[in-house]
């Protein structure tokens, strides 16, 4: 028997083994929607009415902020608003639009300790990114303030980068950028506010500089509103050198196409 055929051999030994122990684990936690919790065949899946809502974000769309268009316009075409107001970043990149079922999926990661779902999510973004990911130097996420670390016990938004790092073999960089200035939520704030609230946010850590001087950069977060907190990581990136940044998340605040 050959090495191959060893390793195969024993992994299908293992998975025989395993199957007792799967289904205990699927009679004392069934699986469900991971969305709205109704029961299904298996787990980390939406349900079939779920699914059905997730709105994935697919081309045609502006080249630089990721906003769909309702018709194909022809390639390299932009938004009036990346024309009026050019963003900071470089291109922006969403998975799918933040309607009810992808709502639920966020804040049960965010606020439900809902770390599994990081894995599933991640690998929709990967699809996402139209090839910035693989075409990056590093992946670093917006950070929490370290008082909101201790309340939230951890960043969604690193959770989500560790899993695209581990996917695509990227290099992650979770303590290069740092939240220095411990903001509000954002959430119910408007855009002129929440551009104050995140203003001198963030700084890069001393002594690693160059992780991003002339690099290229992936900067993850969970979901895109006004971009106001992207933009701001965005500029202290930047400044330290890096030669180009796209903003990647999961989900974007977009009610229709444009």
């Amino acid at each position: 028997m050959g090495a191959s055929d060893f390793g195969k051999a024993a992994r299908f030994g293992w998975a025989h083994l395993a199957r007792p122990f799967h289904a205990l684990a699927d009679l004392v936690y069934p699986p469900a929607c991971t969305a709205c919790g109704i029961m299904t065949s298996g787990h980390r899946g939406l349900c079939a009415e779920c699914w059905a809502g997730v709105r994935f974000i697919e081309r045609p769309y502006c080249e630089v902020l990721g906003s769909p268009f309702s018709h194909d316009l022809g390639g390299g075409i932009l938004s009036a608003q990346a024309i009026a107001d050019p963003p900071p970043f470089d291109r922006l990149r969403s998975a799918v639009i933040h309607d009810e079922a992808v709502r639920n999926l966020v804040h049960g990661l965010k606020y439900r300790d809902r770390v599994d779902l990081a894995q599933m999510m991640a690998g929709w973004m990967l699809r996402a990114s139209d090839g910035a990911v693989e075409a990056c130097d590093a992946i670093i996420p917006v950070p929490l303030h370290r008082s909101r670390m201790v309340s939230r016990k951890f960043n969604q938004a690193a959770e989500l980068a560790r899993h695209l790092g581990r996917v695509s073999g990227k290099p992650l960089l979770p303590a290069t950028l740092l939240r220095v200035k411990r903001t509000e939520q954002q959430v119910g704030l408007g855009a002129r506010a929440r551009e104050e609230n995140v203003r001198g946010a963030f700084a890069i850590a001393r002594g690693r500089e160059n992780d991003v001087f002339g690099k290229r950069i992936v900067l993850v977060d969970d979901v895109y509103t006004t971009g106001a907190t992207v933009a701001a990581a965005t500029r202290v990136l930047r400044k330290a050198g890096a030669s180009d940044i796209t903003v990647l998340t999961f989900a974007r605040a977009l009610q229709e196409p444009i």
